[in-house]
């Protein structure tokens, strides 16, 4: 009788570990796929960020370029007032 009860209680925790194990592997699946939803993400935005970054360093230039050109028209103004008094 112990000697069933104690084959019984074997088979019961080798399909529980079966089991177990099929779980487990099912979540590291999950797991992986979403890790790698998440790692093609990053590199999406990383991609978005440098072209981000030289749209800015454009617009920056474009900038200056402005601050410039107002530079000079203040000059030509003061030149223009100048020359009417």
């Amino acid at each position: 009788k112990i000697k069933n009860m104690a084959e019984d209680i074997k088979e019961i925790l080798n399909n529980y570990k079966e089991e177990t194990k099929r779980h487990f592997d099912v979540v590291a699946e999950d797991l992986k796929g979403k890790m790698d939803i998440i790692s093609e993400q990053v590199a999406t935005n990383s991609e978005q960020i440098t072209v981000l970054r030289e749209d800015t360093n454009i617009v920056k230039g474009d900038v200056h370029a402005i601050k410039d050109g107002i530079e000079v028209i203040k000059i030509d103004i003061e030149f223009i007032k100048n020359e009417l008094k």
